[in-house]
């Protein structure tokens, strides 16, 4: 090994599943990308990083909802697309044909393209670090779609999807909680 630029440390450890977090802020819907999240522990909550820079962070502040969307791997130009606009530019909804779906117990909509959507209420915030540590109210799943890989952001421009899956179920199985397999 030889010694790297410290500044680029988090670019190994950044690849979390990217996100498209949407909101909505009396009358209008946004959604924004977003690749700092975290899951916490087995119970619904997790963890996502912003901050002032990104219009939906004061929506999520005051309203106290939102809803994590996973996309797949096929919707990668519109993640990117999405993460380079604000809201006050475009509807983004439009530019990016985001078909939306009602929520079950918040106001943000669901992405109907993602792999998975969780409707989520704000429960902490870490103001130092930027950090809203949220909690799932509700999942939901998309069995039709075919593309399953989850996109990866490195954080220097580059991405990568899940290729093949190896399942060890049975060996940590006293480990997991009951019912947490995916699809």
């Amino acid at each position: 090994m030889r010694k790297g630029n410290l500044e680029k440390a988090f670019t190994y450890l950044e690849s979390g599943a990217v996100l498209l977090v949407t909101t909505h802020d009396k009358k209008e819907d946004n959604v924004m990308t977003i690749s700092w999240q975290m899951v916490l522990d087995f119970t619904p909550r997790f963890a996502i990083c912003t901050g002032g820079w990104n219009e939906s962070f004061d929506t999520i502040l005051r309203t106290k909802q939102c809803t994590l969307c996973v996309p797949a791997a096929d919707m990668l130009d519109k993640v990117v697309g999405i993460g380079t606009v604000h809201a006050s530019e475009c509807d983004k909804f439009k530019k990016f044909h985001l078909k939306k779906q009602t929520p079950a117990k918040v106001k943000s909509p669901i992405l109907t393209d993602c792999l998975a959507a969780v409707e989520c209420k704000l429960i902490d915030y870490i103001e130092p670090h930027g950090i809203l540590v949220l909690k799932g109210v509700q999942l939901w799943e998309n069995t039709l779609k075919k593309e399953r890989r989850v996109l990866h952001a490195n954080g220097d421009g580059t991405f990568f999807a899940d290729g093949e899956f190896y399942n060890r179920r049975k060996e940590m199985q006293s480990r997991l909680p009951e019912g947490v397999e995916r699809l």
